[in-house]
């Protein structure tokens, strides 16, 4: 069982294969101008692929997909669905992308460059002056890159399942996952592969995150480079809007993401802000059961043995070009966009429409964490349960990504349980849990994890979210405060992701409080000691944890 980000990783690398898998054998409609380079001020031209059918003679709306994957000939798919809806389709390659690669640094220029790519775009022959964008993960984040100066010709962008980078990926809530050395192997440097083996050997061997790459036997500049940034701090915030220009970004945004999406919390975080730095910011968001690749393309039926309900077996593809021709063309506007958050409440077969964040619910249930019960009371007597976690001993623990989101068993792996008793009525989670946990520890550090489930009447557990973050940063995601041993301390818990699910008569709602100790994300040995460079040897004695009973969870809900 791995991390919802291994999944995501696959999808970032499937991507442009599956598009290249879908191509059209009635090539003879289109003109394709491959290989044009787009210039720009760095000096360092773009390479990118220009597709429009040659019956559009007029000039047209272009709709630009900017990515950071290159896997041949088949990319030019990515501009053939767009010139197939009537528009100039064009694919741009992050710098070095089929050029020289030592030019290629992610995240860093697609502000500067995305503009330079649009400036070219909206003053060609083929284009009416009107550019939108659209796509997701790497693509829906170099859309908030760019909007960070827009150009007038942008007049709309679509950023499906956007990764933020430094908030999501490569780390979440400050805690390393190894999509950090995976990603640039497999999608940049395209070396040799490196042995599925390199978790578990690290593992075992107990050595530091930072010697990943040197117990692969190839460098990996871009991995070592984002362990120089455990914080959340100036170099990640540099690649985003800032406070003052979301207040300025004004044109109409769409953003899609799903409840199993790894990179849902970014989606979010991109919404939110808007929302809060522009009062008047046009902004729509659609959430619903998707993962990272039906986030932004069809959705699928049976998403981790989970059959979505009806109404949500849409496309998020499609619904993409619908809302670009709403802006581009004046057509009307997506049936599914009746306010500006519109998420699908599973187990209901139906959408729920609301003008903002703070209108997802109309109530809170808290819930205190005292003698492995969830309860709304909060306890009189002052207590707390003790967990132990030995890292010297190299048995898995916290694996609670499962494969399925409904499951017979429950593998709790050394994690401390919580359960509410059966409700009496039926009521809907709507949003994000948060949390606030009391702790007494024998160390200056730990990463926590959290894994929500619905106990069903019938006994089989639903998987609802998970959190993963290091307590040192809980309260400030860009400066460490290590933890005092043996002092009573307070961690947040804040950046969580959005569930919408109706919760049946008869079922529990159940907690697992645990600590990473797994090969799939880094280990925190507590030390206090940059994380990153900790060992085995840092281990020292078990980590005991007093769990305080004041500790409690705030779900959101929907009661009729």
């Amino acid at each position: 069982m791995r991390h919802l980000f291994l999944i995501f990783l696959l999808t970032l690398t499937s991507l442009t294969t599956v598009f290249a898998q879908q191509t059209n054998p009635a090539d003879t409609i289109y003109r394709i101008q491959d290989s044009v380079l787009i210039p720009t001020k760095s000096g360092i031209p773009i390479s990118a692929i220009i597709v429009r059918k040659k019956a559009n003679v007029q000039p047209l709306p272009a709709v630009l997909f900017y990515t950071t994957y290159y896997q041949g000939a088949g990319d030019a798919i990515l501009g053939k669905r767009s010139a197939d809806k009537d528009y100039v389709g064009i694919v741009a390659y992050a710098r070095g992308i089929r050029g020289d690669l030592k030019n290629y640094v992610p995240y860093e220029h697609e502000g500067t460059d995305i503009y330079d790519i649009i400036d070219w775009i909206s003053k060609q022959s083929w284009c009416d002056g009107k550019v939108g964008m659209l796509g997701g993960s790497y693509t829906g984040f170099s859309q908030w890159a760019t909007a960070k100066n827009i150009h007038p010709a942008l007049k709309t962008i679509v950023p499906q399942v956007a990764i933020m980078p430094g908030f999501d990926v490569p780390m979440e809530n400050n805690v390393q996952s190894n999509i950090a050395l995976n990603w640039p192997y497999q999608n940049i440097y395209k070396s040799q592969g490196i042995s599925k083996n390199l978790p578990f050997e690290w593992f075992e061997k107990g050595s530091s995150y930072r010697s990943l790459d040197s117990l692969a036997g190839i460098p990996n500049p871009m991995f070592q480079k984002w362990l120089q940034h455990p914080a959340y701090d100036a170099y990640w915030k540099s690649v985003v809007p800032t406070p003052q220009e979301y207040a300025k970004i004004n044109i109409p945004v769409l953003s899609t993401t799903g409840y199993y999406d790894g990179a849902q919390i970014s989606s979010l975080q991109y919404f939110k802000r808007h929302n809060q730095y522009n009062k008047n910011a046009n902004h729509y968001l659609v959430i619903g059961p998707y993962d990272h690749w039906s986030g932004q393309r069809k959705a699928t039926p049976n998403l981790m043995g989970y059959e979505i309900d009806n109404v949500a077996n849409i496309s998020m593809g499609d619904l993409a070009y619908e809302w670009l021709d709403y802006i581009l063309k004046n057509k009307p506007k997506p049936d599914l966009l009746k306010d500006k958050v519109n998420f699908q409440l599973m187990g209901k077969n139906e959408w729920k429409h609301v003008p903002s964040l703070n209108k997802i619910n109309n109530d809170t249930l808290k819930l205190y964490l005292n003698t492995k019960t969830l309860t709304a009371k909060k306890p009189k007597q002052k207590g707390f349960e003790i967990q132990t976690v030995d890292f010297k001993d190299r048995e898995n623990q916290n694996n609670y990504y499962t494969p399925k989101i409904i499951i017979d068993t429950l593998d709790v792996s050394g994690a401390l349980v919580f359960k509410t008793d059966p409700f009496e009525k039926e009521f809907s989670i709507n949003g994000s849990f948060l949390g606030n946990f009391y702790a007494t520890i024998n160390k200056k550090d730990m990463d926590v994890s959290l894994a929500l489930y619905e106990i069903l009447p019938n006994g089989k557990y639903f998987y609802l979210t998970r959190y993963v973050g290091r307590a040192s940063y809980a309260k400030d995601n860009a400066k460490r405060q290590l933890l005092e041993p043996g002092k009573k301390e307070s961690i947040p818990v804040n950046n969580t992701r959005f569930i919408s699910k109706q919760i049946s008569k008869g079922s529990q709602l159940l907690i697992l409080v645990n600590i990473n100790k797994h090969p799939f994300e880094i280990i925190n040995y507590g030390s206090g000691k940059e994380v990153v460079d900790e060992t085995i040897k840092d281990a020292g004695e078990p980590l005991q944890i007093k769990w305080h009973n004041d500790s409690f969870i705030k779900i959101p809900i929907w009661k009729n």
